[in-house]
């Protein structure tokens, strides 16, 4: 199958990225490519991109997909949260500018066999990278109850945890939980009448939760922010597209901390802990999409796109 990805908020990405013919950019979340299509059809000859993916499928299907523009573009498997290996790996050791699109690619949610989605049945997995070792049938057949609570309480912020963890002990424990609609299903079963007629899928929030702890999602937009931030040029540029406020809330709050400087107390006469802002906020709210970019893409909903440029070290 083709893997196919609309772009969520391109026009605002490609603007605030300021994207110079000749400078060094990444996509940090290369996914469907079509971020990078467009940031290589804006370099010349002498700009280069870094497109970075865990996902094998993603890259093979880079390699189609940026045919014509590989001259400019270099990919690199990695994880993003390595990216300053990964752009190191590339003798690069500054960029102009670097792009994350945290949300899930169609293609794994659309193609069954990824086992993501609850909307149709396949093998449980939700691995990014198909290499690794963890996928969703260890955690909802292996990890206690109360570490499955804790997950679905906050990275699903779900709250029927209690329930929903109670349930699938049970299950597990005269056979195992093997496919999405099972879980889907004991999901549903666990929730009260009322839940269960809400406009939102019952499982959405607990296949969020478990697929967040099977790729540790959360550590690695944690641990990506302040390499980013290292590894820009003065003057260059990161964006950022979350999809829900777990990770916006990780964004915000790692250029917050960047964009602050001295934090001695106001009545000293010097500053004495030696802090200066890294960045600087180019916004002060996130760029949001249209209300026809979400008629065309609902899936855009809940992006928002957050951007800081590096300061001068000076």
């Amino acid at each position: 199958m083709e893997f196919k990805h609309v772009s969520i908020l391109l026009t605002e990405c490609l603007d605030n990225l300021h994207i110079r013919p000749d400078g060094i950019y990444v996509d940090a979340t290369l996914g469907g490519a079509g971020h990078s299509r467009h940031i290589a059809e804006r370099l010349t000859e002498g700009g280069r991109l870094i497109s970075i993916d865990r996902d094998d499928m993603a890259l093979e299907n880079a390699r189609i997909r940026l045919a014509d523009v590989m001259d400019r573009v270099t990919l690199v498997k990695s994880d993003f949260r390595n990216l300053d290996q990964a752009i190191a790996s590339c003798d690069v050791e500054q960029v102009d500018g670097i792009l994350f699109d945290l949300g899930v690619s169609s293609p794994q949610l659309d193609i069954a066999e990824r086992g993501f989605s609850y909307m149709q049945d396949a093998r449980l997995d939700m691995r990014m990278d198909q290499q690794q070792t963890l996928s969703a049938y260890e955690i909802v057949n292996t990890w206690d109850r109360a570490e499955l609570r804790r997950i679905l309480l906050e990275y699903g912020e779900e709250r029927y945890a209690p329930q929903i963890a109670a349930a699938i002990e049970r299950e597990r424990q005269k056979k195992p939980i093997e496919t999405t609609m099972q879980l889907a299903d004991l999901i549903r079963g666990a929730m009260p009448p009322a839940a269960r007629r809400e406009k939102q899928h019952p499982a959405k929030r607990s296949f969020q939760a478990i697929r967040i702890a099977v790729n540790d999602e959360l550590m690695a937009v944690q641990e990506a922010m302040d390499r980013a931030i290292d590894v820009l040029a003065p003057g260059g540029r990161l964006a950022v597209i979350t999809f829900h406020s777990l990770e916006d809330r990780i964004v915000k709050t790692a250029f917050r901390k960047a964009a602050q400087g001295c934090t001695c107390p106001k009545d000293f006469p010097v500053c004495v802990c030696g802090k200066k802002a890294k960045i600087k906020l180019t916004t002060r709210k996130p760029l949001l999409p249209s209300m026809e970019e979400i008629a065309q893409n609902p899936r855009a909903r809940s992006a928002k796109l957050r951007v800081c440029e590096k300061l001068s070290e000076k």
